[in-house]
């Protein structure tokens, strides 16, 4: 489904790896949270649509199979009154809702799991839109000061052309400024990296928790 393959990949879409790519990050930003709030609607509207979907198919294979038991009734009855060509007319019609109830069921079965996909999905956009909201006003804020910290150093660089004696060490200067940018840079981005990742650890551990507290109360109630 196409629309799975854009969630995919709006999942998939590293904010950092974005931003140092972009020339507007803040407007790259709000596009990502615009797109990913236009596509959890789409989402929403098939998964209400494929749960209908389901509804109907589990109406039809339940009609279907409510039709062979009346039929398999008919023929035992016209059986009984000593009918055989209307218990095999009976017969024959039981048996052909049940070839639909069958094939209903199967497609039944089909569209739970495509139910299942949407939900999944729904599930995990969900999940990184909160993320991607919280972090854009981060990056956002971390992106403007890192704009007026670069025009205050270029405002310094310009005053300081004027001594052309201190050319050398203005040169140190934003040698070892770039330098302690990149790795103040590098450590935060390892930090949110292992912040991540220990999030994710810890969610895992609360949701294990859960399913184990879940299934011992299951168990005593069995």
């Amino acid at each position: 489904m196409a629309l799975l393959e854009r969630v995919g990949t709006l999942l998939r879409a590293n904010l950092n790896d974005l931003i140092e790519k972009a020339e507007d990050p803040e407007k790259l930003l709000k596009q990502l949270v615009l797109d990913m709030e236009n596509q959890l609607m789409q989402v929403k509207t098939q998964v209400a649509i494929a749960l209908a979907d389901e509804h109907l198919l589990e109406k039809k294979r339940k009609e279907h199979e409510d039709a062979e038991a009346d039929w398999q009734r008919k023929a035992q009855l016209a059986v009984r009154k000593n009918d055989d060509a209307l218990a095999r007319a009976a017969l024959e019609r039981s048996l052909s809702s049940k070839q639909m109830s069958v094939g209903f069921a199967q497609q039944l079965e089909d569209q739970k799991t495509e139910v299942e996909t949407l939900k999944t999905a729904l599930r995990h956009l969900q999940q990184k839109l909160e993320e991607t909201r919280s972090r854009c006003d981060l990056l956002i804020a971390e992106h403007r000061r890192a704009r007026v910290v670069g025009r205050a150093q270029q405002a310094r660089e310009a005053i300081a052309k004027k001594d052309d004696a201190a050319g050398i060490a203005r040169m140190k200067s934003k040698i070892a400024g770039a330098e302690a940018r990149n790795m103040a840079s590098r450590e935060l981005m390892e930090s949110d990296s292992i912040e991540d990742r220990f999030a994710k650890l810890e969610r895992d551990e609360e949701i294990d928790a859960l399913l184990q507290n879940l299934k011992e109360q299951q168990a005593k109630t069995a």
